[in-house]
């Protein structure tokens, strides 16, 4: 009976051990939750903060996390580190900025997990979740006048560019299937607004180190 608890036990810290290793390989992660406010996120201390608010929640610690966000003077592809970067699972997201922004990366739904390993409503599902705010065009530059007002606003006024995590749309065009920079939201940066053309103010997520 002793050995079996010990083979037990054993096993146990073993599988622990695996757990906490594939944990500490994700740099790359989908919120499963918005700010609540729409696009007023805090400007980006604010989106950051709610990144590794939500990294640490599941368990990963020990890292720099920086929401992918274009601001009128900020570019998104500066703020997320070099690559390369894993989901909740282990899988390959690009090796670095460069890839991540070509047709190399690896960005489909069944990928851009959130934080919790789980797959986040695309196209089709209900409700539809897939428009990410990202304020930044296909090659991670800024488009200023789509960043709600550096994630500050949540009302009818402003717009914020949006990119679908699914790689689907309405048609086959390059930017429906674009992770980054697929359409602008209508009708401001509310929560409803950004509802109302299949969102929920989500981030990508990203570990600079």
């Amino acid at each position: 009976m002793r050995r079996l608890l010990l083979v037990t036990a054993a096993a146990s810290l073993a599988a622990i051990g695996v757990a906490s290793s594939q944990d500490a390989t994700m740099s790359f992660f989908v919120t499963s939750v918005g700010s609540g406010k729409g696009a007023d996120l805090g400007g980006l201390a604010g989106a950051d903060a709610h990144c590794a608010s939500l990294a640490e929640a599941a368990g990963v610690t020990g890292k720099t996390w920086h929401a992918y966000l274009s601001t009128s003077d900020t570019d998104a592809r500066d703020r997320i580190g070099t690559g390369p970067w894993f989901n909740a699972k282990g899988v390959k997201i690009a090796d670095d900025v460069a890839s991540l922004h070509s047709d190399a990366n690896a960005i489909t739904k069944q990928t851009a997990l959130n934080e919790k390993g789980e797959v986040v409503n695309g196209r089709g599902d209900k409700p539809n979740r897939h428009d990410v705010l990202t304020g930044s065009k296909p090659d991670g530059t800024k488009i200023a006048d789509q960043t709600c007002g550096d994630w500050t606003l949540s009302g009818a006024e402003g717009a914020a560019m949006t990119g679908h995590h699914d790689r689907t749309g309405l048609d086959d065009s390059a930017a429906a299937k674009s992770w980054n920079s697929s359409h602008a939201s209508r009708g401001g940066c509310s929560q409803e607004a950004l509802r109302s053309t299949g969102g929920d103010g989500l981030l990508y997520c990203f570990a600079v180190n």
